[in-house]
């Protein structure tokens, strides 16, 4: 099966196609800090053969976090604890990845206010969020990349920039939160400023060798807001400074969105297609055999298992051996698996 088979992301190979999506576990005290449940909640799932593991959206700064108990990497005494899970994860073979987020107008906290590129509100429920100025623009920016160092040093193989789900980066992206009329503001070129900028300081500090994954989401589904066609011209935009894009959808305003297995798959295909790059597909795929087609199919390089892999921390090893697929099975495990 070719979702078995190994994938080379950048200078790092991957032992399959099969991806863990970075999900808030919500787990960790107020200071950001990791864990033993982090601990425990990754290296099982390394044990259990996934190829490709990112760890949840942890904060840039404080106020980057989506809560207060969110992982963080704005300090580096966030490093220790992340090290910790980086090689639990590489003993079991897996390689392993942090995406950096800025939660912006979505930080629900109490350690500071909630920051956006405009002054507007999630829904009518959220506070409104403060405008950032251009010197507040800049500090983010120096934050990523500094949030990119630890990452490093924590021995992460590769990294994420969260710019999906309504978050900051994709609060700028789209003309529904993003009314500057500055230079950050207006056409496709400008909204997407503040994320080339972020990927350009991130370049400077990151190794060569260990890939950028960018995380997106290509639909608002809200008029006037972000469609395929406008998420194609931004990732043109900075594609030279990524090596692969996770497809998602949604996440910047309420909306109603048709959900269904596979729903985001073809949002992976065409940008895989049009932007000539990698893609990971997400979005409810819940067994092998729905990754199998994304993969053979050319949908997709790498498919990301997200609520099942909560279910079943050994999918992976289950379905090779319900498949006949030879794989190096935990040699603990082994006489359960011949």
């Amino acid at each position: 099966m070719n979702i078995f088979s190994n994938y080379d992301l950048k200078n790092t190979t991957l032992k399959n196609r099969i991806v863990m999506p970075p999900m808030c576990m919500y787990s960790a005290d107020t200071d950001g800090k990791a864990n033993e449940f982090h601990y425990t909640h990754y290296i099982t799932r390394a044990i259990g053969g996934v190829g490709f593991i990112i760890v949840e959206a942890s904060g840039i700064t404080e106020n980057g976090r989506i809560s207060d108990n969110d992982l963080g990497i704005w300090n580096d005494y966030h490093i220790e604890g992340l090290k910790n899970i980086v090689d639990g994860v590489k003993k079991y073979g897996s390689k392993i990845a942090i995406q950096l987020n800025h939660a912006g107008r979505k930080y629900t906290g109490n350690f500071s206010e909630a920051v956006a590129p405009s002054k507007i509100g999630f829904d009518e429920a959220s506070l409104l969020p403060r405008e950032l100025t251009m010197n507040d623009i800049k500090q983010i920016i120096t934050k990523f990349k500094e949030a990119a160092q630890r990452a490093d040093k924590a021995g992460f193989d590769a990294i994420e920039i969260h710019g999906a789900h309504g978050y900051l980066i994709h609060q700028f992206l789209s003309p529904l939160s993003n009314l500057r009329t500055d230079e950050y503001g207006g056409n496709v070129k400008n909204r997407t400023k503040f994320l080339k900028e972020i990927l350009h300081a991130i370049k400077e500090v990151w190794p060569e060798n260990k890939a950028i994954s960018l995380r997106v989401s290509s639909d608002d589904y809200t008029a006037g807001g972000i469609t395929l066609d406008d998420m194609v011209e931004i990732i043109n935009e900075v594609k030279k400074y990524i090596d692969i894009v996770h497809v998602s959808t949604g996440g910047l305003v309420p909306a109603k969105i048709a959900v269904y297995p596979g729903y985001q798959v073809n949002y992976s295909n065409e940008i895989r297609k049009k932007c000539n790059i990698p893609t990971i597909a997400v979005g409810l795929i819940t067994d092998l055999n729905m990754g199998e087609e994304i993969i053979s199919n050319k949908r997709a390089d790498l498919v990301a298992i997200g609520r099942e892999l909560l279910r079943n921390p050994y999918l992976v090893l289950n379905e090779a051996r319900e498949k006949h697929v030879e794989i190096d099975y935990p040699k603990q495990y082994l006489r359960s698996f011949n």
